[in-house]
């Protein structure tokens, strides 16, 4: 970048903005702010002007003087670099966040502990700001939609925050081309988590298709923009024709005839592994999607095509693995089939809610009325402890308080039954933020990291061990702590901690939340192999997060979870037999 005056002055202005969010002095930070302003106004260029000179700008003494000088000869001003080291990027990221200035942020950062864009979101629909001094309902608002703008402009995306925008180009295309074949692909036909793009197959011809896209706002990419897995499949297909969208979202289109269209929507739709191990079995095979298949119509369904290689048909969900394919292969071949995979009309109960009485949305009464009326036949209200004082943690007295309300509203609703829990936090030593006595009167306890996440594996599996040993640790929740495309989570050893769930019966919670998705789908097999039942919960902190449990349950079918081994597909007279088994 050339070292001109708006460079210079940015310095000047990054310098005040970070040195303001450490709780600097004020006068040197309104000092450097000034000298920004001042130099961004000069009708010359520092750089034309012999360095003498520099001093006599009005504005401009000594101390400012020499550090224009810095700048001028190294590039860079040394005092910004040392703060940018000592700050976290994602603080730094903040200050292009709309209504987020120096003073808010520090708020975030020291007293929320919140270091990334993607963490101040998850809190913002958490309801978190609007229990610190100067985060009213408006900012948090506006914060969150100008963070979910800036999301929009960056190149991966969230499934749940796609999918609407998905289905209205779907059906447009469609509305557009009604005799055309069309129908989705890729990422988001195996219900990924994170979606780089939007792809389909289709009949529409390619020249149709793309004067259509360019007339209505679409720009063309170009080969270079097509992803590494499209170009692995475009090896063996057509490469795909490459738009994007107003919104910043990457599409892809495959077409071909009606022929080609179940087989390329077989290779399209699953990994680079799967599809390996498919053509591996199916070579030369009915079944095989290269060139004409064997054996199959001239115009072949996938389901066809899997029956014509003799496996058992898999959703496009379950096309990772080649393990997968092979126990497949083996259900046809012993007339076995899989068991059916958890779908959401299957969630009983929505377990693991947050209400007013800690940082969620909606009063017990309302939550409860929610669940009713979708039909959901239970309720576990599960609030903050207290160490999560930033979450309006309950204290002893609260719980008493908050368990006599839920005795009430259960002799209003019957049979309708909430149960009493809290989301315990894991202290740093892995005990539970209350003691025995307290733990005691809940019916449930849901133990979760919220605090000190940057460890080392050995100190994360110290806590959560610890945590899961304890009697009272019904679920763990959220093993990891990650947030998608925000924060990776704590390192953990998955197998240790589901050997250890297994161990003490501790069933592992798969949060439905789309930021989190946690635990990881891809260690739900080893947790059914061990016998841990696994609980798809929304994390829900108002009643309209209940619908996140779909989201849940779209990666628990990832990881084949079947309806009887997920405790919120528990019946009410199931689900009390679990807790009075868990008791004894």
């Amino acid at each position: 970048m050339p070292i001109n005056n708006d460079y210079i002055a940015d310095q000047f202005s990054l310098l005040a903005k970070i040195m303001d969010i450490h709780g600097e002095n004020s006068f040197k930070t309104r000092s450097y702010s000034s000298a920004a302003f001042t130099i961004e106004k000069l009708p010359a260029q520092l750089t034309d002007m012999p360095p003498e000179n520099i001093f006599s700008i009005k504005g401009i003494g000594d101390a400012i003087g020499k550090k224009i000088q810095e700048i001028i000869a190294k590039g860079e001003l040394s005092l910004l670099r040392q703060y940018i080291e000592k700050t976290p990027p994602g603080i730094i990221g903040m200050l292009g966040i709309k209504g987020l200035g120096p003073k808010k942020i520090a708020t975030i950062w020291k007293e929320m502990d919140i270091e990334s864009i993607g963490e101040l979101l998850y809190a913002c629909q958490e309801n978190r700001l609007m229990l610190y001094k100067g985060f009213g309902e408006k900012t948090q608002t506006n914060v969150k939609d100008a963070i979910e703008f800036y999301f929009r402009s960056q190149g991966s995306h969230l499934y749940a925050d796609v999918e609407s925008y998905a289905q209205k180009v779907h059906d447009q295309l469609r509305q557009n081309f009604p005799e055309q074949q069309l129908a989705f692909t890729g990422e988001f036909r195996r219900q990924l988590e994170v979606i780089d793009q939007l792809q389909w197959v289709t009949t529409i011809a390619p020249a149709a298709l793309s004067e259509y896209l360019s007339s209505n706002g679409f720009t063309a990419g170009t080969s270079a923009d097509v992803s590494e897995t499209s170009a692995a499949q475009a090896s063996v297909i057509s490469a795909p024709l490459v738009y994007k969208g107003p919104e910043g979202i990457r599409l892809e289109f495959y077409c071909t005839d009606p022929g080609r269209l179940a087989s390329t929507l077989l290779e399209t739709s699953c990994s680079p592994e799967f599809l390996t191990a498919w053509k591996q079995h199916t070579i030369g095979k009915p079944g095989d999607t290269d060139g004409a298949a064997v054996s199959t119509p001239a115009s072949p369904t996938e389901v066809q095509l899997f029956a014509a290689a003799n496996i058992q048909f898999l959703p496009p969900g379950l096309r990772e693995d080649p393990a997968v394919l092979q126990s497949a292969v083996m259900a046809a071949a012993s007339a076995n089939p899989m068991p059916a995979l958890i779908q959401p009309g299957d969630i009983r109960a929505i377990i693991h809610s947050h209400s007013n009485w800690s940082d969620g949305s909606n009063t017990l009464e309302e939550m409860a009325g929610a669940c009713i009326a979708k039909g959901y036949e239970y309720l576990v209200i599960s609030d903050h402890s207290k160490s999560a004082f930033y979450a309006n943690g309950l204290n002893e007295e609260r719980i008493k308080a908050q368990h006599a309300q839920i005795d009430e509203l259960n002799n209003r609703f019957a049979p309708f039954t909430i149960f009493k829990s809290i989301e315990c936090d894991i202290l740093n030593d892995g005990a539970l933020d209350y003691s025995d006595t307290i733990l005691s009167t809940f019916d449930l306890v849901i133990a979760s990291v919220h605090s000190n996440l940057k460890m080392t594996e050995e100190k994360a599996m110290m806590r959560l061990l610890n945590a899961i040993s304890n009697p009272y640790t019904t679920i763990l929740g959220h093993m990891t702590g990650r947030l998608l495309l925000s924060r990776p989570g704590y390192p953990v050893d998955h197998k240790k901690i589901i050997d250890a769930c297994a161990e003490h019966h501790t069933v592992i919670e798969l949060n439905a939340h789309p930021r989190r998705l946690d635990m990881d789908w891809r260690w739900i097999g080893y947790a059914l192999e061990k016998g841990v039942l696994i609980s798809v919960d929304p994390d829900a902190h108002s009643t309209e997060g209940y619908d996140h449990t779909r989201f849940g349950v779209l990666a628990a079918q990832k990881g084949g979870l079947t309806p009887d081994r997920n405790l919120s597909s528990f019946t009410l007279e199931q689900f009390r037999a679990f807790l009075a088994g868990r008791k004894t």
